[in-house]
């Protein structure tokens, strides 16, 4: 149990039998009144995040959320089998887990997976992937000027958006989160 006190960022909480992270949180007093918390919180499982007020010095519960460093091994054709880097144990994630970062896994990937009495939460990547285009097609002579995207597919199979001048067998660093193309890599 944790009192209002307690709040920082990233803190997991239990209620109504959902685990919420707090994104951020802001202890007010009023002129005329009890002060109170006003928070800004996040499913865990869903990512829906909800606007929450808590009276001052009121006992939440908390949940103990483990985030271990992970690295990614294969994709078993069910779910994704992740290795613990201390311990060397395997766990086996579920594709709803892991989410759409599924699209820039690539073997030995270090990754991060939060768990929660033994069941993972979710599955967070590294901020940049870096990988190499399997198939795009070529950009005209003249068109590298324009500003002008294509697509290409990686070699995880992501299909992204990448500039003309982006050629097959490219190594690239790609944005995790949404799938932006960062810049080229150079060998």
């Amino acid at each position: 149990m944790a009192t209002t006190a307690d709040f920082k960022n990233g803190l997991v909480l239990r209620m109504d039998d959902q685990l919420w992270q707090i994104q951020e949180f802001q202890h007010v007093k009023p002129g005329k009144g009890p002060a109170f918390v006003r928070t800004k919180i996040k499913n865990v499982l869903s990512g829906k995040i909800v606007d929450k007020t808590f009276n001052a010095g009121v006992k939440v519960e908390t949940a103990t959320v483990d985030r271990r460093d992970m690295t990614y091994l294969y994709n078993d054709g069910s779910d994704y089998v992740f290795m613990d880097a201390e311990n060397f144990e395997q766990i086996n994630v579920q594709p709803g887990t892991v989410g759409d970062g599924a699209r820039f896994l690539l073997e030995n990937l270090k990754v991060q997976v939060a768990v929660h009495e033994g069941n993972p939460l979710y599955v967070e990547l590294p901020v940049t992937v870096e990988l190499i285009v399997s198939q795009t097609d070529p950009g005209l002579q003249g068109d590298r000027s324009t500003g002008g995207t294509k697509p290409a597919t990686m070699e995880t199979g992501a299909e992204i958006q990448v500039p003309l001048f982006i050629n097959t067998g490219d190594k690239l660093k790609v944005d995790s989160r949404d799938g932006s193309y960062l810049g080229r890599v150079n060998s």
